[in-house]
């Protein structure tokens, strides 16, 4: 198994058509086609795991944050991230880094703190836009069945619980091939009429070059006539943030201690307390102060998230509770879950959690 493996199991997960524009994910050092001995997942690459990664044998560093995140114009090991990256180049490891393509992952990073505290009725908190594409094409009649099934074949048409979803129209399709033309049904230079299917099917975005791919493969005609739209239409299982319930509603010091403990956080800062019942909560690892007038609007009678400033408690205006548990906190058990999800995935070689405390805050 090579580098690039162990990528496209990560992509499943994760695509990073998803990832938000200011990130900087995917393979960030190393060569995709380099045999891979083991595989370290962690939450964030820095020299001590490059050392436990060399110690362990993995020459392959899944990391959620990217150590290389504006550009890099020098290489000369002045700061931590040059150090990390320098001493991962001299020893052939890789690092790959995933980071908001699992925040915004169904199965992701927030979909992991739900499953932590123990919630239910999940659901994405802040859903994505203009991830959802319709693909129109004509094909002729006695051909629609065959494209239908390749599209569906390689994820068109999937809609929530539903798949294999198109809209069929039949009609009349006219063309006439120039001299340079080689028609596979009727001649050039004359005017063919044949019977076509309309076909219209959505698919989301990551797929595009699979789908148009396969069209290309599948259809018989020399030109392929098609036409592709971003839809406006939120996809439900792609975005930021999620919510979920309590099976019980508790008061709500009762669920902060139960935060402090599921999250293994040492401390909580917190607004004021509304006198009502938490059951609703919405959460989001790592910064999410852009997200709580999401979450009020969602009827959370909670907030989970992290760095939030002195004024952004302000906005809970006593409507909502906001808990801010430290940004490590929030993320921390990311790299279980990319462990879980690697091993099932792969089982020739050591998918290894990393025993690194990569967090730079401390409390007193």
């Amino acid at each position: 198994m090579i580098v690039q493996d162990v990528i496209n199991h990560l992509e499943t997960l994760a695509p990073l058509a998803y990832a938000e524009d200011f990130d900087n994910v995917g393979l960030l050092v190393g060569d995709k086609n380099a045999k891979i001995t083991g595989v370290l997942a962690t939450l964030d690459t820095l020299e001590t795991v490059v050392d436990e990664a060399i110690e362990k044998n993995c020459n392959l560093i899944v990391s959620f944050h990217p150590i290389i995140f504006k550009g890099l114009k020098k290489l000369t090991g002045k700061n931590y991230v040059e150090r990390v990256v320098l001493k991962a180049i001299k020893n052939d490891i890789a690092i790959y880094a995933i980071h908001t393509a699992l925040d915004n992952a169904l199965q992701g990073v927030n979909d992991m703190i739900c499953n932590q505290l123990e919630l239910i009725n999940k659901q994405i908190l802040i859903p994505q836009s203009e991830t959802i594409k319709k693909l129109i094409t004509y094909a002729p009649k006695n051909e629609a069945e065959q494209l239908r099934t390749a599209l569906f074949n390689v994820g068109a048409g999937n809609i929530g619980n539903y798949n294999d979803c198109s809209f069929n129209i039949e009609g009349l399709g006219t063309y006439k091939g120039n001299e340079n033309s080689n028609p596979t049904i009727g001649e050039k230079d004359i005017l063919n009429t044949e019977e076509e299917t309309q076909i219209s099917i959505t698919y989301p975005k990551h797929l595009e070059s699979k789908i148009l791919k396969t069209l290309f493969k599948t259809h018989s005609y020399e030109e392929v006539a098609y036409e592709i739209t971003t839809l406006e239409n939120k996809n439900q299982n792609i975005g930021m943030g999620m919510i979920g319930e309590f099976k019980e509603a508790m008061e709500a010091s009762s669920f902060l201690n139960h935060v402090k403990t599921k999250m293994n956080t040492a401390c909580i800062r917190h607004s004021d307390f509304t006198n009502k019942p938490i059951k609703k909560v919405a959460v989001l690892g790592g910064s999410g102060s852009f997200a709580i007038q999401a979450a009020k609007a969602s009827g959370a009678d909670a907030f989970i998230t992290a760095d939030l400033k002195y004024h952004d408690f302000f906005i809970a205006e006593s409507s909502i509770l906001l808990a801010d548990i430290g940004h490590y906190e929030s993320e921390q058990f990311t790299k279980n879950l990319l462990v879980a999800y690697l091993t099932k995935k792969i089982t020739n070689f050591a998918v290894v959690l990393s025993k690194t405390n990569t967090n730079p805050v401390k409390y007193f």
